[in-house]
């Protein structure tokens, strides 16, 4: 049985995604949370294969639950399910460590066929949600942003998802000058976090 946990402020939605998915011959629901504000927790104790996540939710962002429960040992395959379907949030919900993007509009046979899709190996987008992702990729836009060579090192390693410690050793530099780069960073890209810095120099196709 593939064991799921569901992460939504919609009651109906959740419910309904219980029925279904139970009625089937392979899922079973083990969780149902209509927040992300334990969900390191609920992760943890539950033990799920595949989690349904919801990105707009009271308290914490699923975006952020799924930063917060890829730090731990137990890194179960995470879907979004949102009904956002804006570059940004795409391309955050990736680096954040989830290995499909779904719209809540996903008929739920489409749905069940995602999560045994992830459970094989695979990653599962809603159709307009992968060409989003292709789009962005196929056509990346010129660096314009004045970047220089020591910034463009520093935004790398960001990308590679290093630590400010790791950075400083990479690029042998002090802990100082790697915070005054990043500082740089964000204003030249016009971000204010380094998630943020990341989806846009992916977007932007900078390190191609």
């Amino acid at each position: 049985m593939i064991r799921v946990c569901i992460f939504d402020d919609n009651t109906s939605l959740r419910e309904t995604l219980q029925l279904v998915f139970d009625a089937t011959d392979d899922l079973i629901v083990i969780g149902n949370y209509p927040n992300a504000l334990n969900a390191v927790a609920a992760v943890e104790r539950d033990q799920p294969d595949v989690v349904l996540m919801d990105i707009d939710m009271p308290g914490r962002t699923g975006i952020e639950a799924v930063q917060l429960i890829r730090q731990n040992n137990f890194f179960p395959k995470i879907l979004m399910l949102t009904v956002f379907d804006d570059t940004e949030r795409i391309f955050a919900a990736i680096q954040a460590g989830a290995v499909g993007y779904l719209l809540k509009k996903t008929p739920s046979n489409k749905l069940i066929e995602s999560i045994r899709d992830v459970m094989e190996g695979g990653a599962a987008m809603t159709p307009s949600i992968a060409l989003k992702v292709m789009e962005a990729f196929r056509q990346p836009k010129p660096n314009t942003y004045a970047l220089t060579e020591k910034e463009k090192e520093v935004l790398q390693r960001l990308v590679a998802g290093d630590s400010y410690k790791l950075i400083a050793d990479h690029c042998h530099m002090s802990m100082g000058t790697v915070r005054t780069h990043i500082v740089n960073i964000y204003e030249k890209l016009h971000v204010n976090s380094k998630s943020e810095a990341v989806v846009k120099a992916l977007k932007t196709g900078m390190f191609k």
